[in-house]
């Protein structure tokens, strides 16, 4: 079968999310995974976007697969694991933002191993886009994604890598090690300040950048919450403010930063300003809730820009 290439192919675990509106218990049913909220925020954005995963043979299997498809995402390289099923999360909220609870061990994408990998399709992408998460999940897991980030680099693609931290799936000693590895393989950094304080032991931002730069990454976009992001290579940084939002919901607000940002990266060559308009698709992304329903369109996300 040939393969269509695309701009963007990401790769990881897609979960059907459950989260509380806080109105008489009532929970609105979405969709979650972090590289999956990052590759349709891309599509939305208007770039051609792949996506490779392992669901169960479930109906929520089923429905990511009309997701994407009523998206744009191409999910020809999916599989379906039939002794597996598609993972669910919950989402709360409290005083102290919102709070995750998952049903995902055993799930179709934590059983992915190298040799499930489409290797024709992560060649022929301009950019691989994987997760800290999906080495989280499993030994095998762990195991692709090294795997999926050489074939990028050997096919002369640029590896995008998200450093998203989840104590719960894996000890803080053996993630720092393994983060730390595959940055050093990434070409782009997306880490939040607050993981990247635990991975690295340093709290300034700019010394954050300076430790990845120094590994050879050549942009590094860190998001700094409420304070907006900092966009740094190894020629010049820049910090850029957040936008004035009414949110109500930051779920998924740095995948939709991550698709905002390889969007315009790949389409203006420029960081910064990819940097500022990844800064709006986040900001927007919080004004309704769920991960994906929220998620803004490209004439949206330019009005709000500027042009």
């Amino acid at each position: 079968m040939s393969v269509v290439p695309v701009d963007i192919l990401a790769f990881g675990e897609p979960m059907i999310e459950f989260n509380d509106t806080g109105k008489d218990r009532l929970w609105l049913s979405g969709f979650g995974g972090d590289t999956s909220n990052a590759a349709i925020a891309a599509a939305r954005l208007g770039a051609r976007v792949g996506y490779f995963t392992a669901l169960g043979p479930d109906a929520f299997g089923q429905a990511f697969r009309d997701l994407w498809a009523r998206e744009g995402v191409d999910a020809s390289t999916v599989i379906t694991d039939p002794a597996a099923h598609t993972a669910v999360y919950f989402v709360t909220h409290g005083p102290d933002g919102h709070a995750f609870s998952y049903l995902r061990a055993g799930s179709a994408a934590s059983r992915v191993k190298p040799a499930d990998l489409p290797a024709d399709a992560i060649a022929a992408a301009k950019v691989l886009h994987v997760s800290a998460i999906s080495q989280a999940i499993s030994p095998t897991a762990c195991d692709a994604v090294f795997a999926a980030i050489r074939i990028a680099r050997e096919a002369g693609a640029k590896v995008s890598y998200d450093t998203n931290l989840r104590l719960r799936l894996w000890p803080l000693d053996r993630a720092r090690a393994v983060i730390e590895a595959t940055a050093a393989l990434s070409h782009i950094l997306l880490p939040g300040l607050d993981d990247a304080r635990l991975l690295t032991g340093l709290e300034d931002p700019d010394a954050i950048c300076d430790h990845y730069l120094a590994k050879g990454v050549e942009i590094v976009a860190l998001t700094l919450g409420k304070d907006g992001s900092l966009v740094a290579t190894p020629e010049r940084r820049e910090r850029i403010p957040p936008i004035a939002c009414r949110a109500v919901d930051a779920t998924g607000a740095g995948d939709a930063f991550d698709g905002g940002f390889l969007t315009e990266w790949l389409q203006s060559g420029d960081p910064f300003r990819a940097g500022r308009f990844a800064n709006v698709v986040a900001g927007l992304s919080t004004e309704g809730y769920g991960a994906v329903e929220p998620l803004p369109r490209r004439d949206a996300a330019l009005a709000r820009l500027g042009g």
